[in-house]
């Protein structure tokens, strides 16, 4: 009984100090966005992954939102969906150790979980820009929030989806890089606990995640294979 008390009393202040850490944040931590990707590009005008992070940023009366990637090829440019400003952002692991799209590194991948991820370490691209820090990446996030007239927390997507494997079981695309601002803009605990929530969000919100659970395999190998790109 005694330590159903201590439990609950410890529950309850992990509760409040969440609480607290978030009031005065500049990002809103939704979660992950999709399992896998329907067409490519998926984070593009008219996608029905864009339109729901649109949607999503309008539910919380958000003239933008931020979706956040590993970075590949693209230039992750900004770009308006409706009445939605999305801003991309992608991450570059300078050691190359962490997840990465086909391998992960479990006993690294804990260590940024455990200790977060070292000063210098990750780059960031985001509209055909490099950006060697953090402070220097959400100062750039920040103002095209402003110039877009943003009041308020920008709401935050991992992009999510797994180009192979399980998508239930692997994270996908941009999941450190949700932890990694998460933890800079409210500390190691609340990260937890956003990443967590983060993890059962798509299964309320995506009106698509049945299509895409039951035919993940199959839309892992059309992407893969080039067979779902916007011609």
């Amino acid at each position: 009984m005694r330590w159903g008390i201590v439990i609950v009393v410890i529950l309850l202040l992990l509760g409040a100090y969440i609480y607290i850490a978030s009031l005065n944040g500049d990002i809103e931590p939704l979660g992950r966005l999709a399992f896998v990707k329907l067409a490519n590009p998926d984070m593009y005008p008219g996608h029905p992954h864009s339109q729901l992070l649109a949607q999503y940023a309008e539910e919380r009366n958000s003239k933008c939102a931020l979706v956040v990637h590993f970075a590949g090829s693209s230039n992750y440019r900004s770009y308006q969906e409706g009445n939605v400003y999305i801003i991309e952002v992608a991450f570059i692991d300078t050691q190359g150790n962490s997840s990465t799209y086909n391998n992960i590194n479990w006993l690294d991948s804990l260590k940024v979980a455990l200790f977060g991820v070292p000063d210098g370490r990750y780059h960031y691209k985001s509209d055909g820009q490099i950006y060697n820090s953090y402070d220097e990446m959400m100062a750039h996030v920040n103002q095209l929030a402003k110039e877009h007239g943003q009041k308020g927390p920008i709401p935050m997507v991992w992009h999510g989806t797994a180009r192979s494997g399980n998508p239930i079981l692997m994270q996908g695309c941009g999941f450190p890089l949700f932890f990694d601002i998460c933890r800079h803009e409210y500390g190691t605990i609340p990260a937890y606990y956003y990443v967590l929530k983060g993890m059962i969000f798509p299964y309320f919100g995506d009106p698509y995640r049945n299509f895409e659970l039951q035919h993940a395999s199959e839309l892992q190998y059309y992407y893969t294979h080039g067979l779902i790109n916007y011609e």
